[in-house]
């Protein structure tokens, strides 16, 4: 007899909060990170607040949100204001994650109603599914659980959170992806901190500096990577043009937060040119089939006259490619 496929209703599924190395350190006070998965998926989710409390009247930060590709699966708030932000697998399904970590934010806020206390929490989800044979998604549990777990400092890298089980360079077929997850980089530039995250499941592979695939389109019996173009080549005719629904699905997720202040029109160019910078890293990007979302945060803290807003986006974009590099197991 078939085994019959997990889903969310089996009562074994329980939350593991079980963080593993890498795990980056990065100094940034206020922001916490936390996570939490379900191994009988594998799927999970990771929670970015926001936490300034003690620093500012209102706590959480201002963010844009650049969504591209054809298949994202978001939930923003026009305020472009946040308490925290959750990332998830499990599809459209996951994005039930976000209410868990809005009704933990309620109860440690004792209830607390009032119109500019009420919890904000966007999210974005990658597609999961492929890899594996059963229904498990992040739900309103598994995001109260990863609320739970968040601390300052730390962000747990590869197959952990929501990249719990991210694929790279599936291009037309899941034989030919490697797994990834999540990765991570910070830096400082005089006062301004920079933290970038990025859940890496893409139909693209990645490439290092120098333009070499590193993850993705990997050819199994000689253990290198290939190109996808020659891979189309080798496909055969009838092959070329697959049903989409039939081909792999993808997402990339990625967040960059910063503690200098800009106003709402170079926030938003910022987090355009960082996330078309990502093209160099992952090839190819935005495509039909992926859905990818970056959100710009800031926590209005500084001013940084020396750094501009051009001249801040070009050295995000080279932390967000540092963030790609650390999402995979080397």
């Amino acid at each position: 007899m078939a085994k019959p496929k997990i889903t969310n209703n089996d009562e074994n599924i329980i939350p593991s909060l079980d963080v593993r190395e890498p795990i980056l350190k990065y100094d940034f006070p206020g922001i916490k990170i936390g996570i939490a998965q379900y191994e009988e998926g594998p799927t999970g989710c990771t929670v970015f607040y926001f936490d300034k409390t003690e620093k500012k009247e209102n706590p959480g930060a201002r963010f844009y949100a650049d969504v591209r590709g054809g298949a994202p699966g978001v939930r923003l708030h026009e305020i472009g204001w946040a308490n925290a932000i959750c990332f998830a697998g499990g599809s459209l399904l996951g994005l039930e994650a976000t209410d868990g970590v809005a009704a933990e934010l309620l109860k440690q806020n004792n209830y607390t109603v009032e119109w500019f206390e009420i919890p904000v929490v966007p999210g974005a989800i990658i597609f999961d599914f492929g890899p594996r044979n059963n229904s498990v998604y992040p739900d309103k549990e598994l995001g109260r659980a990863a609320f739970c777990s968040v601390q300052e400092g730390a962000l747990p890298m590869g197959q952990q959170g929501a990249g719990r089980l991210a694929t790279v360079g599936k291009g037309f077929d899941y034989s030919i992806g490697e797994f990834c997850g999540q990765g991570a980089a910070f830096k400082m530039i005089g006062d301004t901190k920079i933290l970038a995250c990025s859940v890496v499941n893409a139909m693209g592979a990645i490439r290092d500096r120098s333009g070499k695939i590193v993850r993705g389109n990997i050819d199994r019996t000689n253990n290198t990577h290939i190109e996808l173009l020659d891979q189309l080549k080798q496909l055969e005719p009838e092959n070329r043009s697959r049903n989409r629904k039939d081909l792999p699905k993808n997402t990339t997720l990625t967040i960059v937060i910063t503690n200098q202040k800009f106003d709402p029109k170079s926030l938003e160019q910022i987090a355009k040119q960082v996330h078309s910078s990502m093209a160099r890293a992952i090839d190819p990007f935005h495509t039909l089939d992926d859905g990818d979302t970056l959100f710009m945060v800031t926590t209005d803290e500084i001013d940084n006259n020396k750094l501009s807003p051009m001249a801040f986006g070009m050295i995000a974009s080279e932390i967000v490619w540092d963030a790609i590099l650390n999402s995979y197991e080397k």
